[in-house]
């Protein structure tokens, strides 16, 4: 499912909204720390190469700084938002992060990814790998 990188593993999904509008679901895999993955689902403006990351659901391999609260998700698993208060800081607008126990892995953070944001499983897709229109997973 993901393909070997430099350090990691990698896997992107092209998506369309309903309205059109296009998304990209990016998957990583530290090759040498299991507890070091971000699964990450990022709008891409309209005649734009932006990606503007919405959520990233990332894994306990770092610690995390939110900066206007003051506050760390320490070697945590933790779920990254996009908010106007840090685009407006000029930090990346997905700075904001709170730890979760709902992730343990790579594969339930796009479990909960696909659960948070709404998306609908094609009928064939029987597993979260069926969402890429593949059959086997890890």
């Amino acid at each position: 499912m993901l393909k070997a990188k430099k350090g990691h593993s990698e896997r992107n999904h092209e998506l369309q909204g309903t309205d059109g509008s296009a998304f990209r679901l990016i998957l990583r895999q530290n090759d040498h720390n299991p507890l070091d993955f971000p699964a990450i689902l990022a709008y891409s403006p309209p005649n734009s190469n932006r990606l503007l990351h919405l959520r990233r659901y990332n894994g306990a391999g770092h610690a995390h700084r939110n900066y206007i609260e003051k506050t760390r998700c320490d070697f945590t698993f933790h779920i990254h938002q996009a908010t106007q208060r840090y685009q407006e800081s000029g930090r990346d607008i997905d700075a904001f992060a709170e730890q979760s126990a709902r992730l343990a892995s790579l594969w339930d953070a796009l479990e909960c990814l696909i659960e948070d944001c709404g998306f609908v499983r094609p009928d064939d897709a029987q597993t979260t790998f069926g969402f890429f229109g593949e059959t086997d997973g890890e």
